[in-house]
């Protein structure tokens, strides 16, 4: 055992370091959006295409993701996912000289396509790197690095990607064509450069990837005929934790995307303070991630995500019904109140899976298309009502993750 221990402490720092990779490139749509709303003259609903491009990526490659992890091993899985990343990111650049928002949505399902990859091998992975009694509590300390990568997007996107230039539309309908232009394609060049850097720093980590040694683990057989050809949805577990985890990150992502239009709508700040908002409320997200790590010795994983659903529902109905400060606070304490969630569903769904557990870790992943559905519903609400109203869809949310916390966790098949 020792030894075990010693020799997965090296994969473990690495994939966790995967976690505030992807963490960076999610965490920069919560500023593209209404970034690109303005340099590509978008409606709400058209600037949660953003998201929708994005996770949609997650539905469609999830299944090739895990059937080439399940025939070449989790090492060539990420090394995949990395240089799709890389490509993606560097796609931006072109996109912005051409103020192509088709292209932008291309780089991103191609950046989305590599976290598929990533995150269908390296959740499992870390869960599997250990004893199985701590896997929960090991998954929620690996994504705690994901929130500090979360922390660092908006704070990073504030600075070189927003501009700061607050025009109204009928500023912009006054300019000439060609000030227009400018204008557009000023504001789209911001993008540039940090996205070319982000494209080579996952370049350079797909390279270290390859030249070192990762085990390539095989999960054990717990009940031999979990594996004898039945689908792995007989286990309702899984499918109830599948359900969840598409309401959980549909949720997640619309109170993220829309999060600096909320502030600018009901308390009048500003795009670059509304970013820091954003840093500060993800920075509780990555604080929500350690105290739920510790609270996990003390309170069951499923009624710790029952009770953090409910206190979420309970901050959203404030956050629509308030006005100003009290109305923005509450939308930033959701943040540390989701922030157990994924790793939590993602951990009770795969539990006593054995040999089948890389097949339903890309059925979990799938769900994160839950993220390509909910924004643009509230993108039409805000549209025809408002970005305030649009925050009823990620509290009706919460029901379901509710649910599977208080009974659809128990492990079962469909038979029984």
């Amino acid at each position: 055992m020792t030894q075990n221990k010693r020799n997965y402490t090296i994969p473990f720092i690495v994939v966790t370091s995967l976690f505030f990779l992807w963490a960076l490139a999610h965490n920069l749509n919560p500023i593209l959006i209404p970034h690109l709303k303005r340099a590509c003259a978008l409606s709400d609903m058209g600037s949660a295409l953003i998201d929708s491009a994005f996770f949609i990526a997650y539905f469609i490659m999830a299944i090739p993701a895990g059937m080439i992890m399940q025939r070449f091993g989790y090492k060539l899985g990420i090394i995949t996912g990395l240089l799709l990343f890389s490509c993606g990111a560097f796609l931006f650049y072109p996109a912005a000289s051409a103020i192509s928002f088709p292209l932008f949505l291309v780089a991103l399902f191609i950046i989305a396509s590599g976290l598929t990859f990533l995150e269908t091998a390296a959740n499992p992975y870390i869960t599997i790197l250990g004893k199985a009694e701590t896997a929960t509590l090991r998954l929620n300390f690996a994504q705690s690095f994901n929130g500090l990568g979360a922390t660092i997007a908006p704070l990073l996107g504030g600075l070189f990607i927003l501009s700061g230039k607050q025009l109204s539309e009928a500023d912009i309908v006054n300019m000439s064509e060609l000030q227009r232009h400018t204008f557009y394609l000023e504001e789209a060049a911001t993008v540039k450069i940090p996205y070319v850097i982000i494209g080579f720093v996952v370049l350079l980590v797909a390279i270290i990837v390859y030249k070192m040694h990762l085990p390539e683990i095989e999960e054990e057989q717990i009940e031999k005929q979990k594996s004898n050809g039945k689908s792995v949805l007989n286990h309702s577990h899984l499918t109830w934790g599948i359900i969840a985890q598409f309401f959980y990150v549909g949720a997640q992502v619309g109170v993220g995307s829309f999060f600096i239009r909320f502030l600018g709508s009901t308390a009048a700040i500003d795009e670059q303070s509304a970013a820091y908002y954003l840093s500060v409320a993800l920075l509780m997200f990555m604080i929500g991630r350690f105290i739920g790590t510790v609270l996990m010795n003390y309170i069951a994983a499923n009624k710790l995500l029952a009770l953090y659903s409910v206190i979420n529902m309970l901050l959203l109905l404030i956050a629509v019904l308030a006005e100003g400060k009290p109305s923005v606070f509450c939308l930033m304490f959701v943040e540390f109140f989701m922030s157990i969630m994924f790793p939590t569903i993602f951990s009770l769904s795969i539990i006593n899976l054995g040999k089948q557990t890389k097949l339903a870790s890309s059925y979990i992943i799938m769900a994160i298309a839950g993220g390509a559905v909910i924004p643009l519903i509230m993108g039409r609400i805000s549209d025809i009502s408002s970005i305030q109203w649009a925050y009823m869809v990620p509290l009706a949310c919460f029901i379901p993750v509710l649910f599977f916390g208080l009974k659809g966790y128990q492990v079962k098949t469909s038979q029984q």
